[in-house]
């Protein structure tokens, strides 16, 4: 198979993992575990895994941090992992797993116009590029409004005999015509839209803070440390009840442990692999495929009811997606390509180094560079595959 049609197999399987992610943690919130007891196994879980990476990768080299730097981190960890995942999770608990895969389109799109906002990025609406991006986020925003305020038919679930018992009599009462329960699927919309845009702005804040302080699977694992901290106090202050924080062999343990390892792990893998071979705009452009495999395992596994507003939200968020994604090609095509080195491959990270270059040089010296360079250059980018998005909300590409 040739690295083409690799690529299209490798999205697929990414977005058959953050499907199952919707709706496992979906099947937990609904059979009662806490959504803030889920946070902080979550980030345990996650900690464990890059924490021997860290100390393996970067025993030697670890930069030094100020405690400003720290501070920095520390808000950071508290705005784009504890706040951003528990509002997430909350509004997942009071909307449908349907729900949270489609505005996750949004994120490329919430992230754009906050880089708008702080001056980070340019629109000129005159250009076609620009008339995109705009239309983009004004479809964004009536993708959410259609969401939260128009329900609509509903479609029969797929599988009436559920593997995740209780689930969809959950749904139903979030997701029913009664007062309070469109009172709480509005209310979870738009929590979704709040934790979408924490985690856009924490992705913005970011690119400031890489160029601070480069090592990303340190910074990385600091806030993920961090945010562990801050997400049991914040469960201890909610849950006084011993028996919440129990995990026991039931859905509740399946996602945890699922998004702890497997969407933290395994996806870093794909999604590393997957951007180095068709770029990030490549992943994004499958993220819609990922809606529709979660519509159909939500209501084959949960039971859920898909309504017509949630699918007609789904279409206008995935339309911004796409309008936005392509405003953004076009500018990239304005941009002069990088310069290569002459006699090597130019490096695919920057902190691997420059690459030497001298005519005198014997072959065994010229190949000794090469090599040295190599093992530079693969040490960087496995750094970069647990780095990339190592924050484990939904990880967006784009």
């Amino acid at each position: 198979m040739d690295t083409g049609k690799k690529a299209y197999v490798v999205a697929i399987m990414i977005q058959l993992i953050y499907a199952g992610m919707y709706v496992v943690s979906k099947a937990a919130f609904n059979h009662g575990m806490s959504t803030f007891v889920f946070i902080f196994y979550r980030q345990a879980a996650a900690t464990v895994l890059l924490l021997p990476l860290a100390i393996v990768l970067e025993r030697r080299n670890a930069p030094p941090m100020s405690f400003w730097l720290f501070l920095k981190l520390f808000f950071y960890a508290l705005l784009g992992n504890t706040l951003s995942m528990n509002l997430y999770n909350i509004s997942l608990k009071y909307t449908s797993a349907t729900v949270a895969s489609a505005t996750s389109n949004s994120v490329p799109v919430v992230t754009f116009f906050l880089a708008v906002l702080l001056r980070l990025e340019v629109v000129r609406l005159r250009s076609p590029s620009g008339l995109a991006k705009a239309a983009g986020v004004a479809l964004c925003l009536a993708g959410v409004l259609t969401i939260a305020l128009y329900t609509g038919p509903s479609m029969s679930p797929v599988n009436h005999h559920r593997a995740f018992a209780g689930a969809a009599e959950h749904h139903h009462e979030a997701s029913g015509g009664g007062g309070g329960s469109k009172g709480r699927w509005i209310k979870g919309t738009f929590l979704m839209l709040l934790s979408n845009t924490t985690w856009s702005l924490w992705i913005v804040l970011q690119a400031s803070l890489l160029k601070e302080y480069p090592n990303k699977l340190l910074s990385t694992l600091v806030q993920c440390l961090l945010s562990t901290a801050q997400s049991f106090l914040l469960a201890v202050a909610v849950e006084r009840d011993p028996a919440a924080w129990k995990l026991r062999l039931d859905v509740g343990l399946l996602a945890v442990g699922y998004s702890g390892f497997v969407v933290t792990g395994v996806s870093f893998y794909l999604q590393a692999w997957c951007i180095e071979k068709r770029g990030p705009v490549f992943l994004a452009m499958s993220n819609p495929l990922g809606l529709l495999l979660t519509i159909f395992c939500s209501s084959f596994f949960l039971g859920e009811i898909v309504r017509l507003g949630s699918l007609l939200g789904s279409a206008l968020l995935v339309g911004g997606l796409y309008s936005v994604l392509w405003g953004k090609s076009k500018d990239h095509l304005h941009h002069p390509p990088p310069q290569q080195q002459p006699n090597f491959e130019a490096p695919k990270h920057r902190s691997t180094g420059s690459i030497c270059s001298n005519g005198g040089d014997d072959d065994e010296e010229k190949q000794a560079v090469k090599v040295e360079q190599r093992k530079g250059e693969e040490e960087t980018q496995l750094k970069d595959l647990f780095a990339m998005e190592a924050s484990p909300l939904r990880h967006p590409v784009g």
